[in-house]
């Protein structure tokens, strides 16, 4: 579900994109995006169970749990990259 809305946020993004700032807007829409998107993968814990047994499998280490959340979002970061560029690159491509 997170990354279909995502997604949805990443074309809307890439759709409403001044086009001025095509390359510094981009680069700042995407780390936008997956900064969100790792930030709810934290803040949901680890397969939907609570934070405090998360920590537990994660042997209390915040730096371990908050790299696997960037990992898996690293991953799963390819549809809302391609979601945002499609319409961004399009629209530049008109423009030339």
């Amino acid at each position: 579900m997170i990354l279909w809305i995502t997604t949805a946020t990443a074309l809307l993004l890439g759709t409403v994109l001044p086009l001025h700032r095509a390359l510094l807007g981009f680069l700042a829409a995407t780390a936008l995006l997956f900064l969100a998107q790792a930030a709810i993968h934290t803040a949901v814990g680890f397969e939907g169970t609570p934070l405090s047994e998360t920590m537990l499998l994660f042997n209390n280490s915040w730096g371990a749990y908050i790299g696997y959340n960037l990992q898996i979002t690293f991953r799963s970061f390819a549809l809302p990259l391609l979601a945002l560029a499609t319409p961004l690159i399009f629209r530049i491509g008109r423009l030339a």
